[in-house]
């Protein structure tokens, strides 16, 4: 289970871009965090889009809205459950995330001030369900490769 939140400022991404980002973000995280492309396990991905008026975002010490229109800044931060995500999945991930952003963009690169947050919460944190989730009760799914599988297993346990 995964959530994306993708923060702009208002009017940056229009209704296509944000619908093409739910796909292309969702499958930036879930081919590495299940370790092969399993469209089922979309289902346990989140993307969330927020918005923010220029004079509520800031870059350099000075509001967008007093910067001009040339910054195109962007946070988006990748909450994961615990798992196995060694610093090259880690970097696989983000890399993937901003190459998703720049194709909905149609830029032919991230810009310099899109930063990505990647961060795990540990096993015990997660709640969904009713109750506290486990990444480990999620394994036996289906969509997780046997090698991911492995890998989670002894990384939770370790």
């Amino acid at each position: 289970m995964t959530v994306i939140t993708v923060n702009t400022s208002k009017g940056r991404l229009d209704r296509e871009q944000r619908r093409l980002l739910a796909e292309t973000l969702t499958d930036a995280v879930l081919v590495p965090e299940v370790g092969q492309f399993a469209p089922a396990a979309r289902m346990g991905f989140q993307v969330h889009f927020v918005e923010r008026e220029p004079d509520m975002m800031a870059i350099g010490g000075r509001l967008l809205a007093d910067a001009g229109p040339g910054l195109d800044v962007m946070v988006i931060d990748v909450a994961v459950m615990d798992g196995h995500w060694p610093r090259e999945v880690r970097a696989e991930v983000i890399e993937r995330v901003l190459a998703a952003l720049a194709e909905a963009a149609g830029l032919p690169e991230p810009s310099p001030a899109w930063w990505v947050n990647f961060r795990v919460i540990e096993e015990g944190s997660w709640g969904s369900r009713g109750g506290v989730l486990s990444v480990l009760s999620l394994l036996g799914s289906g969509v997780f490769s046997e090698e991911k599988a492995q890998a989670i297993r002894a990384a939770v346990h370790a």
